[in-house]
């Protein structure tokens, strides 16, 4: 699924602020090299409903087993490895005994500490492996994980190291077998172990992605294949809530478009990231924060949410609305299916102006029936010009007004919204009493 760079920033799929990022919540990776896997993961959602499918059946499998995972391979043992195939040690004796381990012992003590500290960690990486084929051998296997657990089999079943896994632990090998094997890993199997090693940061980024699943409580969505885009949710809730309201969604071809409104706070950009992270998630193979979710195969996932002007170009906020708006109509009228989620349009010029430019964008948006839309703003009054759009669907959240109190239900209903609560909020706050107060004594 094609994603840019600021439909990322919009969804906070990466964010500096760690409470607000989805990468941090989903990523609970063991190693270094797991992690920049799970990165790269998450920069390219998958663009096939086949290879979708085969992640959530590899996410089952390893989230059915995650009680039994063995922990022998860690961070440490993978930085170990790789700095051991990195270095440069002095020559290790080529045929050790005794005698010549002993003196390789006494006059290279750097290098032989060295060495005996990064066959331990290299122990354990071997010993590791079968731990997990073992653990994988009790299941029918997704062909793809069945090509990398087949891979790591055949590379530590090689001649040179079989010796090695006959050892039930580290402290059964004397000296001369440890740097024995020490000169074949390092002389002979450098392309070996560093493939290992690939393999499993692999492993490590699914495990990451069944882990999340699991304590986040997310359900694996049904693809369909479409001519048409097509997106069906009961109670969604954004993933980055803790107490969130759920929703019910439904747009195929006879509603792709919805106008949503509503007032400040009362949950319009909540729905719109909750429904996009949704889709995001759905195509990296992962579960859903949502009761039951059913979709087609989205090939781009656009938004515009938090457009900025840019002073030192020179430009302004509408004017980047106009741009972002403009990329938008050039990428999906190539054929392809697209979500495109829109908050707030056209905040950068007065509302005479906003409500004209929006009517003139849903107008031939509406037209682009390979796309589903949702658009949200305050601007009510175009309702009535946008009623005649056969496939536009009009919802709103509701704000109600108790005692001079506000409260929203986040409920999704049908129609438009025409509260207007912001000078409620400025009294609130005491905005309002403050201004008055201006020029008092």
């Amino acid at each position: 699924m094609l994603i840019d760079k600021t439909t990322l920033q919009d969804l906070a799929v990466f964010h500096p602020d760690e409470e607000q990022s989805l990468f941090v919540r989903i990523d609970h990776t063991t190693t270094a090299a797991g992690r920049q896997v799970l990165q790269k993961i998450f920069s390219s959602p998958l663009q096939d409903i086949h290879a979708i499918k085969e992640v959530q059946e590899i996410l089952k499998l390893i989230e059915e087993e995650l009680n039994n995972w063995p922990g022998d391979i860690t961070n440490g043992t993978m930085l170990v490895v790789e700095k051991f195939l990195d270095d440069n040690p002095q020559s290790i004796p080529e045929n050790p005994n005794p005698v010549n381990s002993f003196l390789y012992r006494i006059l290279n003590a750097g290098d032989y500490a060295m060495t005996l500290f990064s066959m331990r960690q290299l122990f354990a990486l071997i010993r590791g492996f079968e731990k997990i084929h073992k653990l994988f051998r009790k299941h029918k296997l997704p062909s793809r994980l069945e090509l990398l657990v087949s891979e790591s089999e055949r590379l530590i079943s090689n001649r040179l190291i079989a010796g090695l896994t006959a050892f039930e632990n580290f402290q059964e090998m004397a000296i001369p077998e440890i740097l024995h094997y020490a000169s074949i890993f390092h002389n002979e199997l450098p392309v070996t172990l560093r493939r290992l090693l690939e393999i499993h940061a692999s492993l490590d980024a699914w495990k990451s992605m069944a882990i999340a699943n699991k304590t986040l409580n997310l359900h694996f969505p049904a693809f369909e294949a479409s001519d048409h885009p097509l997106l069906e949710i009961r109670n969604l809730k954004h993933i980055m809530l803790k107490a969130a309201v759920g929703y019910d969604l439904l747009m195929d071809k006879d509603q792709h478009f919805i106008f949503l409104t509503g007032a400040n706070m009362a949950g319009k950009s909540t729905l719109i990231k909750a429904v996009g992270l949704s889709v995001y998630l759905a195509h990296l193979g992962m579960g859903v924060p949502a009761g039951f979710m059913r979709l087609s195969l989205f090939e781009g996932l656009l938004s515009n949410i938090n457009v900025m002007d840019n002073i030192i170009k020179g430009e302004s906020y509408f004017y980047n609305e106009v741009r972002r708006i403009r990329e938008t109509l050039l990428k999906i009228t190539d054929g392809r299916k697209w979500l495109v989620l829109i908050d707030e349009l056209f905040k950068g010029t007065n509302m005479q102006d906003a409500m004209k430019c929006t009517v003139s964008v849903v107008e031939g948006l509406s037209k682009a029936e390979n796309a589903l839309f949702i658009l949200s703003s305050h601007l009510y009054e175009i309702g009535d010009d946008l009623k005649r759009l056969p496939t536009l669907r009009f919802k709103y959240f509701e704000t109600i007004l108790k005692n001079n109190d506000l409260h929203f239900s986040y409920q999704l209903k049908d129609g438009i919204s025409k509260d207007r609560m912001g000078y409620l909020i400025l009294q609130k706050e005491g905005v309002t009493t403050l201004l008055e107060n201006i020029g008092k004594k």
